[in-house]
């Protein structure tokens, strides 16, 4: 399965694993946002941390949520995990789960 189609089909429910994990705003970004996604794409989300709340550990469970909901690997960053030199572009092109 493409990771458009397991976003369009298990959208909600990460936004609960997102929302449960301790970040926000969880937003799609990469080869799903620019519609070249394949079979062997990973899902890309971008979330926005909470102040003393969002720990590494929070990520890595809401990376795990996702791969264990959709069975597709997923990469879950903040936008500061983003290299400087395209980070702007990332977090604007990026899309509402």
């Amino acid at each position: 399965m493409k990771p458009s189609e397991a976003l369009k089909l298990h959208r909600d429910a990460i936004r609960r694993i997102v929302e449960s994990n301790h970040a926000a705003n969880p937003r799609v970004f990469g080869s799903v946002i620019h519609g070249n996604d394949t079979e062997g794409s990973d899902l890309d989300i971008l979330v926005d941390e909470i102040d003393g709340r969002t720990t590494l550990v929070s990520l890595a469970r809401i990376q795990a949520g996702i791969q264990a909901l959709t069975g597709i690997k997923a990469d879950v960053l903040t936008p500061l995990d983003l290299h400087e030199r395209f980070r702007s572009q990332v977090v604007y092109e990026a899309q509402p789960v």
